[in-house]
Parts: structure tokens; sequence; C-alpha cells
């Protein structure tokens, strides 16, 4: 099966667009492997790169300076206007910080983060660089730009291995099938996926990485709302009390890094969390149910637990989908549950159930029933629509989404 699926052959429009719209002084902030860099370096102008590296020294071109060499240069580069990025930034002393808060926002200047500490520390009142910098957040490929760069014959496949090489770091290793090369890859990078959201905490205590952990663990394994959460934690013994209002401050800073998604229940004073990349759910469960880093389980084994994981990110994938595509807010309906409820301005407009086995028109009529109650645009999203019809349901495919819009 030929696979024309380069990294640099997907254009990340949804980043241009944010892009287009910063200001001369732009903070890049996300948890590692998302493409910050590379995205900066081959999609955005620049005139001088530097990376900083834990030690604290610069490399440029190849060139390793110390911080006393690099300062004035970076000082005369931005007074002559070069466009400059600064890779890893938080690294650097404070006096750096101090210099960036004196000289009012002049230049033009791009710094990269991959640090939850760093995010934090933005906000705070008390920072020298608060209100300087506009905000980007960095996340895995967005689903429209995914699923419009892969070129598969096979839709099924196309749409599977869209929801999982929105990780930019998957693409270039994909061979299909994507069920087969996704055990392959966890069997043998499980440490490496782990290292995805390891810079993110370097900067924390012990204690809050091990917080962290435990609800990227908790969601995974379906414990969505931060009661659930709350009380997964008391169990483990990483927080001192079931109350759900003292890891608020934790989903809330791992939904600012791109790591969860928040989603609204539709007419409820509550929300539920989902991990924004599939891979890492996928990686967090098998972790939490299977033990996948203690033990070595077969290729085999991984592969039917991503079988049961798979149908749920297919879900997500296409409610995101649309959700971005009408332009949206996702929501969540508990009763009855259905995959794909969109809201605007706080009215029910889309409701919708995606099917993803092979489907008959029992299960046609099946969804009908489900969804004939709500007064919305009625979807039914399947792998291959050839030969189902339906009075009350729009039965589409998900790249449909990519090129027809929903009146309401």
């Amino acid at each position: 099966m030929l696979v024309n699926i380069m990294f640099t052959n997907i254009i990340r429009k949804s980043e241009d667009e944010k892009f287009k719209n910063a200001g001369d002084w732009i903070f890049v902030f996300g948890r590692r492997k998302t493409g910050k860099t590379f995205y900066l370096k081959n999609f955005t102008k620049w005139d001088e790169y530097f990376f900083v590296t834990r030690e604290g020294s610069l490399i440029r071109d190849g060139e390793v300076l110390t911080f006393n060499e690099f300062f004035p240069l970076f000082k005369s580069l931005l007074e002559s206007k070069k466009i400059i990025i600064v890779d890893e930034f938080h690294r650097l002393p404070p006096i750096f910080f101090d210099y960036l808060h004196s000289s009012g926002g002049k230049g033009r200047l791009r710094v990269v983060s991959s640090t939850l500490w760093l995010s934090k520390q933005m906000m705070e009142k008390r920072s020298p660089i608060l209100g300087l910098f506009y905000s980007i957040p960095f996340s895995i490929i967005d689903e429209r730009d995914i699923l419009s760069s892969i070129k598969l014959s096979d839709k099924k496949e196309k749409v599977e291995a869209a929801v999982y090489l929105r990780e930019p770091i998957l693409v270039q290793f994909y061979k299909p099938p994507v069920r087969e090369f996704l055990a392959r890859y966890l069997t043998d990078n499980k440490m490496t996926v782990q290292g995805l959201v390891g810079e993110i905490f370097r900067e924390e205590e012990k204690q809050l990485s091990n917080v962290y952990e435990g609800i990227m663990h908790a969601v995974a394994s379906g414990r969505n709302t931060s009661s659930e959460i709350s009380s997964f934690l008391f169990s483990r013994g990483l927080i001192s009390k079931d109350n759900p209002g003292l890891i608020q401050g934790y989903l809330n800073n791992l939904v600012s890094m791109g790591i969860f998604q928040k989603e609204k229940v539709f007419d409820k004073k509550k929300f539920v969390y989902h991990h924004v990349s599939p891979l890492l759910d996928l990686f967090f469960y098998a972790n939490e149910k299977y033990g996948l880093l203690e033990t070595q389980l077969p290729a085999e084994f991984i592969k039917k637990v991503i079988d049961e994981k798979l149908p749920i990110h297919v879900e997500r994938f296409v409610s995101s989908l649309a959700s971005k595509v009408y332009s949206m807010e996702k929501v969540k309906i508990e009763e009855p549950e259905i995959d794909i409820a969109l809201v605007l301005f706080k009215k029910l407009k889309i409701v919708g159930e995606v099917k993803w086995s092979r489907i008959t028109m029992e299960d046609v009529r099946a969804v009908e029933k489900k969804l004939e109650a709500f007064d919305a645009e009625r979807l039914l999203i399947v792998p291959d629509k050839s030969g189902l019809r339906s009075k009350i349901l729009k039965i589409i495919e998900p790249a449909d989404l990519l090129i027809k819009k929903i009146t309401s």
C-alpha cells in the first residue's frame, strides 16, 4: 500500500491562522514532540535560532555559547530587529527575564517552552514578563489538517491512521495497518511515549509530578469527572483528602498545556476531561490496566487493547472535527449518551452517532430511534456510507466533514 504521508507534507493551517494574528513577541508552549520547533523553523520567518541546554549554555548553528557570550549578542540582535527564536528559554537565568521586561517589547522575538512550570510563571502577577508575549498553545496536529493530508484509498484505515498520526512523533514511522503499527510501536517505544510528558513536570516537585501522572492514569481509565479523579487519587494516597477542589488547579494546568480537553455536560454545571492525545490515552490506559511499563506485553496483546480503545478515539476525533468545522461548542449529553453533541449559543444544533464497525439498516433504525427526540440536525458517521439510507439522519463519512456544511 503506497503511503504518501511524510510529516513535511502536512500543512498545519490551524497554526498558520494563530501566527498570522500574533504580535512581534510570541510565546509558544506545549508538551514535547508536538512540532513547535519544527513549525517555527520551517513555516515562519526567522533570522537567528538559539537552543538552551539543560546546563544553561546555548547552541547556535552548531556552536556552543555560554550565557555571557549569548547575552550581548542577543541584545544586539534584538536592537537590530532581527527575528530571534529562543528554544527552551525558561532555562535561562533571571537576568534574562528582567532584561525582557526592561526592553519594553522591542524587536521581534519567539520563545519556546515545554514546561508546565513556565506556563504558570508567565501568568503570575509578579512575573517580569507578564503581558509581554502573545501566547500560542501548541498541541498535536489538528484533525482537519491530518485528515486532509493522508493519501490512502482505504477509507477506514485513513481515518484510523489520522486519529493517531496527529502525534507528529508517529508520522515518520507509520506503516499500515495502523492497529498493528501502534502495537509494535508501543511494544518497542513505551519509554519514549512516557517521555512525551516528562519535560512538562521536570521543574515540579516529585509529589506534584506523581499527582499529575495519577490524574492522567485516572482519566485514561475512564474516570472523567473531578470527583471520580479525586477519589482515584485519594485511594492511591496521592492527595490528603477526597476533595475535587484540591485537584482543580492540576486539571486547569493540564488543559492549558494541551494535555487534557475539558468538555461541558449539557444543561449541567459539570465538566468531563479527556486526553487530547489518543496515543497518551492508550499508553496510560494500558499501563493502568495491564502494567505496560512494568511488564513485557506482547504486541498481539497490545493490539487487543488498541481494538478496545480505538472506537472511542474515533468518536472523539470525529466529534472534535465536527466542532471545529461548524464552529460550535462540543458538549456531552449523558442521557441518552450520544457520541456527538454541538451547541451554538447554548442551543443544541447538531447531534450524532459514530458507528465504526460493520453497519446494517437495522443499526441505522436504532440510531434513528435514539436521536429522533432531538430538535437538531442528526448525523450518523460511518466508515462507508454506501447503500445506507435514512429519512431523518444525514449519513456521512468523516472525510465528508471537510467538504460539506450542515445547514441549521
